[in-house]
């Protein structure tokens, strides 16, 4: 029962729209800190995933976020300048799908973080 709602929290979690954040505060501030944060909080809830429940909301919550994402990002459309020159040379809807595919990557390293202390150190003294 821990386990599941544990799941189901860090599902809700992964809900925030992580790749329309990042790309919302590089337009309105030209600011990669946006990128920073996605990277750092989805690297953090992967790491939870792997250490408290198994890999389905891992799945879910990526696919919601990216979802969520899109939702906000089609929303943006009456902007002029969202979809004029800022993402060049990518639409914001195809940069938006290629933040969300390079997100996996930091997510896939918490993932293989083991558990425990690393059994090499102590064995190599």
């Amino acid at each position: 029962m821990k386990k599941l709602v544990i799941g189901i929290l860090i599902v809700i979690l992964y809900c925030f729209p992580f790749a329309h954040f990042a790309m919302y505060q590089d337009f309105t501030n030209r600011s990669m800190i946006g990128y920073l944060v996605m990277i750092a909080a989805t690297f953090v809830l992967a790491f939870l995933v792997k250490y408290f429940c198994n890999y389905i909301p891992f799945f879910i919550g990526n696919i919601l976020s990216f979802i969520i994402s899109f939702y906000f990002n089609d929303k943006m459309v009456d902007t002029v300048e969202w979809y004029g020159d800022y993402f060049k040379p990518f639409y914001p809807t195809h940069l938006l799908v290629m933040v969300s595919l390079l997100n996996l990557i930091p997510q896939y390293i918490a993932m293989k973080v083991k558990k425990g202390k690393n059994n090499d150190m102590i064995n190599s003294k």
